[in-house]
């Protein structure tokens, strides 16, 4: 049985890394929104189950380290009254149909032990959601980091995407306000920052250095590719020049037994199919109360049935049996340690020093495409702690209090998407979308800087501070991502063109004086992006 304080009794370190992620899709003006699902979705599948676990490895006095991103965006959802009061009808709509399914499938073993599984499930969410912790989980997230088992990290304000931005001024406000809200949910300053994509360019650590930030994220070839070559591969951090800002880098050998596509755990047969959903294949009358009020069939969450096979076709998918993707778990979370330990105790020989790997992933990976991930850090942390004494599981800022000697180098250009650099967010599908970008993030700064020590009206100070909002809010990586993907590409598009064009429509009114100031547009703009409460336009001033 090994404690994590016992450090000095091990051979190597886990830094398992979760980037818990999404896009601002908040929209009042509809009495329900697909896009908004995407949240629904992430809370039931991801968020909840993780602070579940947290709870029962914490009852069980069993020791662990995990670090989460919660960007700014995800932490302004989790605390903005209307999504919280729409995702209680939604997870309560959850709860309902799992009692019809119950009684609907009571003559099939396999799909009547699922239904109770999604029940039971539902009611520990609901528990955990809106009685434990009065329907803000951020208190949930900060309670477990208070207790040192989980290290929160920021990200940047809206996800942008750092290398694609002219004017370096659009960085350092993307990370200050990353920082006052990390601060202002967290009541403490943050020490890392996962890089929207993890995309760094030369110079980025200098605005987080600036900011107070002591490390970031890399993936592998942006410190293999570094000057001078890293003498510890990626199983030591390196800090920057003149910085000091440090650098972790993903672990591709566990990146691979997680992500991929062909060898990966996700792909076991026995796990349940993501594609083949109650909202399909359910009578169309009996579903229909669980769909959007457009009434067009959609997912709902409840499935059956598991991947079978890597080549079979949907209609082809047997039952999903819990029992048989519980012992899945099994096989899988003790091979990834059996793996750990094995690389740990080689590396150990071949660096001369404890090796630290760092395992990144994204954070949905795990409930809600892999439905059964939450088990499988579960079950790791288990054998981690009762299993083994070659490794411990470990923090980034854990990790650098003990290890003071770090190699400088200066981290090549690069990020995680397809090809290793920029070309998913800048492409022929979403290059449009830059010369706009550049155009009012100049206009912004602009303005901040002619108003910036002059005494303004309320309204135009209001004024002054939604079109900050706005650009950031388009600012996004993830509609250049969604419109390179070609998934909801069309939603991506809008959202981008809506916010350019709110620019443009309050930079018009801040002009405008007296009585000709048209309020409602104002009014509306700030109903519809109400994120970061306390923004001050003045950061875009020079």
């Amino acid at each position: 049985m090994l404690n994590n304080k016992d450090y000095k009794d091990i051979k190597g370190y886990l830094c398992l890394v979760l980037h818990a992620h999404l896009p601002f899709v908040r929209h009042p003006e509809y009495p329900d929104f697909l896009e908004e699902d995407w949240f629904y979705e992430a809370l039931t599948e991801t968020y909840l189950p993780l602070i579940d676990m947290f709870e029962r490895l914490y009852e069980q006095n069993i020791d662990f380290r995990i670090s989460m991103s919660l960007s700014p965006t995800l932490c302004a959802m989790l605390s903005d009254e209307l999504l919280i009061n729409r995702y209680k009808k939604h997870l309560n709509q959850l709860l309902e149909l799992s009692e019809k399914e119950m009684n609907r499938t009571k003559n099939n073993h396999a799909q009547n032990l699922t239904a109770k599984m999604y029940n039971e499930k539902y009611t520990s969410y609901k528990n955990i959601f809106e009685k434990k912790y009065n329907s803000f989980i951020l208190d949930a997230f900060r309670k477990f980091q208070d207790l040192g088992k989980l290290e929160i990290i920021t990200c940047g304000a809206t996800h942008g995407f750092f290398p694609l931005m002219m004017d370096e001024k659009a960085i350092e406000v993307q990370v200050k306000i990353a920082c006052d809200e990390y601060k202002r949910f967290f009541d403490r300053a943050a020490k890392g920052i996962w890089l929207p994509e993890c995309a760094y360019k030369k110079g980025i650590d200098k605005i987080l250095a600036d900011n107070g930030i002591n490390y970031f994220f890399l993936d592998t070839h942006g410190l293999l590719l570094g000057t001078p070559y890293p003498d510890f591969e990626v199983y030591a951090p390196i800090k920057c020049p003149d910085t000091n800002v440090a650098a972790f880098s993903r672990d591709m050998e566990t990146s691979k037994q997680v992500w991929s596509a062909d060898v990966g755990y996700p792909g076991d047969f026995r796990y349940r199919e993501f594609y083949r959903d109650l909202g399909y294949d359910a009578d169309y009358e009996y579903i229909k109360p669980y769909l959007h009020s457009d009434g067009i069939r959609r997912n709902v969450g409840l499935k059956y049935f598991k991947i079978t096979g890597p080549k079979c076709d949907l209609q082809y998918k047997q039952e999903y049996y819990p029992p048989d993707a519980k012992n899945a778990v099994y096989e899988h979370s003790h091979n990834f340690s059996f793996n750990r330990e094995k690389q740990i105790e080689y590396l150990n020989d071949k660096l001369g020093r404890k090796p630290i790997v760092t395992a990144t992933y994204d954070a949905e990976l795990f409930g809600h495409w892999w439905f059964e991930g939450p088990d499988f850090i579960e079950n790791l942390f288990k054998i981690i702690y009762f299993d083994q004494n070659i490794y411990s599981t470990i923090t980034p800022s854990e990790y650098l209090n003990l290890e003071k000697e770090i190699q400088i180098v200066q981290p090549a250009e690069s990020s995680w998407g397809d090809k290793g650099y920029y070309e998913v967010w800048l492409n022929g599908t979403n290059d449009w979308i830059y010369r706009h970008l550049h155009k009012i993030t100049d206009a912004m700064i602009t303005l901040a800087t002619k108003y910036k020590d002059q005494n303004i009206s309320a309204l135009r100070r209001r004024a002054l501070n939604q079109l900050s909002r706005e650009v950031l809010l388009a600012q996004s990586s993830d509609w250049a991502f969604i419109m390179s993907n070609k998934t909801m590409s069309e939603y991506a598009e809008k959202r981008t063109k809506a916010h350019i064009n709110r620019f443009f429509k309050l930079a018009e009114l801040i002009e405008t004086e007296g009585e000709n100031f048209d309020e409602y547009i104002l009014k509306d703009t700030e109903l519809k992006d109400n994120i970061f409460p306390y923004i001050d336009f003045r950061l875009y001033s020079r």
